[in-house]
């Protein structure tokens, strides 16, 4: 019989960046074979996410549908006043909310993989890729399961949608593509300075309300500049174009940064890829 082909790995106190092209072909490589890996992790956990739950994966809505509600009822009672929106406030809230939390739960999937696999990291040699993979195919399947609940309300509230909705996935995988880039960016940070992680609560509390997610951009030119500096804006908006309306307002914007989004997850993958072994040593 025929032994299996294997890697053989050398390991040098040579700095990796020091050969890109080989890091590159290396990085890539583990993502490929770390692909199997990642499908088992996200099984198991979303078995064990759910089993023991009596709502099941209910859980995955409920926050979003707790947000808008109580968002569009203090609407209506007039407690908040976000001016005229094209669709029905319910709807635009409850999808801008979805989007919010499909990007925030892209953000934090890179820490919550560390943390998940804590025990795992310095005991077993794997492409940490896999971890990363499996959280995000823990972000898609929560963000599958919201779109059930969006259509449910679409439907209620007369919520009319053309052919542009097609095209409204690529707006949604690049919220979390700019969401994971900026979190495996953070990882080391986090672990390095723990004032990070202590003000990441309230730093996200403020990106909320600096994003328009239950208010359309504002027409106020302070306000307004603030908003489009955010970098979720127009990935967020043009999201929510597509849903609905289907007229994209920032098409240009759009694109710049989708193509800003991929440059961030590549620098982010770099940086996460070079500060893994330190991490490692440091919750082992």
């Amino acid at each position: 019989m025929v032994s299996p082909p294997f890697r053989e790995i050398i390991y040098t106190p040579t700095s990796r960046i020091r050969s890109p092209k080989r890091l590159l072909a290396e990085m890539w490589s583990d993502l490929w074979h770390s692909k199997d890996l990642a499908w088992r992790l996200f099984t198991r956990d979303i078995r064990s996410q759910y089993r023991s739950s009596f709502l099941g994966t209910a859980w995955a809505i409920v926050p979003a549908a707790m947000t808008a509600g109580g968002l569009a009822f203090a609407s209506s009672a007039g407690v908040i006043n976000v001016g005229e929106t094209d669709i029905p406030y319910p709807a635009f809230v409850m999808l801008g909310t979805i989007l919010w939390q499909t990007f925030l739960e892209a953000f934090k999937s890179p820490e919550q993989a560390i943390k998940a696999s804590r025990t795992v990291l310095s005991r077993v040699k794997f492409p940490h890729e896999a971890i990363i993979l499996s959280q995000l195919g823990q972000v898609l399947f929560n963000l599958l399961i919201k779109l059930v609940l969006l259509v449910v309300i679409f439907i209620v509230f007369k919520v009319s949608v053309g052919w542009t909705v097609l095209l409204a996935p690529f707006a949604f995988i690049s919220l979390i593509v700019l969401g994971t880039g900026i979190g495996l960016f953070l990882v080391p940070i986090n672990h390095l300075v723990q004032d990070v992680s202590r003000s990441m609560d309230v730093l996200l509390l403020v990106w909320f309300f600096l994003t328009p997610v239950i208010y359309p951009v504002p027409d106020n030119a302070l306000i307004a500049f603030l908003v489009r500096l955010n970098p979720v804006t127009p990935l967020l908006v043009t999201a929510r174009e597509l849903t609905t309306t289907g007229v994209v307002s920032e098409p240009i914007g759009f694109w710049v940064m989708s193509l800003i989004a991929i440059a961030t997850l590549l620098f982010g993958w770099l940086v996460f890829r070079l500060s893994i072994p330190f991490l490692v040593e440091r919750i082992s």
